[in-house]
């Protein structure tokens, strides 16, 4: 008789909301009793969570896909790419089944279904409290809404995940909390638009430890804040109101960092993409915001290549870039999403120009980027040790998301241990990392 739990392989790609609703769907299998592995050979049930963003996604997904089948046989397939399921069943009419993103309670089922769970759970005492987490135990992802009710032509986001659904404050928040409790020391914050936050849900109120909160941009990054931890803001649109949350950083209450993705700086270009804004009043924004808090760092992404763009145009981007000394930047080239509007749009850029103007901006990117942590050298900063080596290990300023951002080098004679703080002298820069010696930790 076998009295091994059955075993899940689990694969997850994508973006940092998809490893919520993989963590989501990990902590119910594991209540469940399910013993989890990230390998397939050894698996009974194999289940990839997709991504579905762009083609490139696709196609790492519809590979790893064929791969489970090959190595396992039995696959369950869920996440953003799910949404096409009828086309992903006729290339692999032999899955068990398909679901679409965050559906947690369907792919669980779906396992149950092909893989019964045993009848005692073996595992059920070793659930956190916190659920299962895919990141280091002292940084996590709190994901505050899903859906976006945005129509960008270049995205087919809201199709896939819907319009926007916001969390009531108290669940945030008690989320929050017991990771912390649990020794998260970096709280990331994530959806597909973060200022948006409560719109859906007309900012209701919650109490939360006898306090009333709203379901509000500026009130749940302020309650964050009252943690005591790193709280970082991603996917920020930058509507007006994100004004007012830049006093919390320079309060030292939230960090000072912004990911807003900005996209393009050419008006034409915003208007064709379906974005707001203005490359003037946005650099008149960034400027009011560094004299609030001169520390702050700004990371975005943009898109070259975008259909109809000129070389006016990309040039208009490459002033804007300059001009406002973004500190973090992503580029990528247009790529064709199936379903985005912008498929549509006349005079595609040809692909070589694309590539072409890719390195132009992102060696003006690099440029700004030297420049700017060549301003570090010297300073004493704070950071957050995520690796350990012989000699010292590597930890992130307060301007460095974990895997998108860069890194501080550390030389350390104190012995240093993930997830602590360490006070560090900044003793030299590249283009993306710094290198610094450890004064002390904390």
């Amino acid at each position: 008789m076998n009295n091994n739990p059955p075993r899940v392989g689990f694969i997850s790609l994508g973006c940092p909301k998809n490893l919520v609703d993989s963590e989501q769907i990990l902590t119910q299998l594991r209540i469940d009793g399910y013993e989890i592995s990230p390998d397939y050979g050894d698996s009974e049930i194999v289940v990839v969570n997709t991504c579905g963003f762009i083609d490139s996604a696709v196609v790492e997904s519809l590979d790893t896909i064929g791969e489970a089948l090959a190595e396992n046989g039995k696959v369950i397939v869920t996440g953003c790419l799910g949404i096409k399921a009828d086309e992903i069943m006729e290339e692999f009419p032999q899955l068990l089944a398909i679901t679409g993103p965050h559906a947690y309670e369907e792919v669980v089922s779906a396992v149950r279904k092909h893989l019964p769970p045993p009848e005692q759970n073996p595992f059920l005492d070793l659930v956190p409290e916190q659920g299962v987490k895919l990141t280091p135990r002292h940084y996590a992802y709190l994901k505050i809404s899903e859906g976006c009710n945005h129509k960008c032509t270049f995205c087919i986001i809201p199709s896939m995940r819907g319009k926007l659904v916001s969390r009531e404050a108290v669940s945030v928040i008690g989320e929050a909390r017991r990771l912390v409790n649990a020794g998260v020391r970096e709280l990331l914050v994530v959806s597909q638009d973060t200022s948006a936050y409560g719109v859906d849900i007309k900012y209701k109120a919650s109490t939360v430890a006898g306090k009333e909160i709203k379901a509000k941009f500026y009130d749940i990054a302020e309650a964050l804040g009252e943690l005591g931890v790193w709280v970082r803001l991603h996917y920020v649109y930058p509507y007006p109101h994100v004004d007012d949350v830049i006093p919390l950083m320079a309060a030292g209450k939230v960090l000072p960092y912004l990911d807003i993705p900005f996209q393009h700086a050419s008006p034409r270009i915003l208007k064709l993409m379906k974005r707001p804004g203005s490359s003037d009043r946005t650099l008149e924004r960034i400027q009011a915001w560094r004299q609030v808090c001169p520390e702050l760092t700004i990371r975005s992404t943009f898109i070259v290549g975008f259909p109809g763009e000129t070389e006016q145009e990309f040039q208009e981007l490459l002033d804007f870039l300059e001009q406002a000394q973004l500190d973090r930047v992503g580029c990528f080239t247009y790529s064709p999403v199936e379903g985005a509007e912008a498929n549509e749009l006349p005079d595609p850029v040809p692909e070589d120009v694309k590539l072409e103007r890719l390195d132009r901006f992102m060696e003006l990117a690099a440029r700004i980027s030297a420049e700017r942590l060549a301003q570090k050298v010297g300073q004493t900063l704070e950071v957050l040790i995520d690796q350990v080596h012989g000699d010292g290990g590597v930890g992130r300023t307060r301007g460095d998301a974990p895997e998108i951002d860069g890194v501080v080098n550390l030389q350390s004679e104190i012995p240093l241990q993930p997830g602590q703080f360490a006070l560090v002298r900044i003793t030299g820069a590249d283009q993306y990392d710094l290198w610094a010696e450890v004064l002390s930790t904390h």
